[in-house]
């Protein structure tokens, strides 16, 4: 099945950008070359691609709307209980008006307005600690990283 990870977040953040480094550890996971660098381009393969962001657009409808599968990847900031969770998602719309924030959800909820597809998706969310202004994740985010990376890997092996 046609399989898309999309990691979002923002890497000078600190934790803010944990999806870069799980996507990252999952594409050497399955064997793929990984980049050294948030901005260069990550592996494409076979019914498998891996895409990063610093944050979800509604211009990104029509990407996900072209996949099967799609698991997106963000660091959270403890709302959520569990320090890693990947959880089933569906489309809704959810209005943002004080805020340019997208959600999958949402994201998901335009793919199947404006181009009739809605893929099987998820979110696998991760306990970000710290978002100062740095590159270096958090020990404690850090220490995180080889269950969140097993997590997407699980994710794209259960199709």
């Amino acid at each position: 099945m046609k399989t898309l990870l999309i990691g979002f977040g923002n890497p000078d953040r600190q934790d803010d950008g944990l999806a870069w480094h799980i996507l990252s550890g999952a594409a050497r996971k399955l064997g793929l070359e990984a980049p050294e660098h948030w901005e260069d381009d990550l592996p494409v393969a076979q019914d498998l691609e891996l895409r990063f962001y610093l944050q979800l657009t509604p211009e990104l409808a029509e990407i996900v709307s072209g996949f099967e599968r799609v698991c997106f990847i963000d660091a959270h900031t403890g709302q959520i209980p569990d320090a890693l969770r990947l959880a089933a998602l569906e489309p809704a719309f959810q209005a943002s008006p004080f805020t340019h924030h997208l959600t999958p959800e949402t994201l998901l909820s335009l793919a199947r307005a404006l181009y009739g597809s809605v893929p099987q998706a998820a979110l696998l969310s991760a306990r970000g600690y710290q978002f100062g202004f740095a590159q270096e994740l958090s020990p404690a985010a850090r220490a995180l990283l080889p269950a969140a990376i097993d997590l997407a890997v699980k994710f794209v092996q259960t199709a």
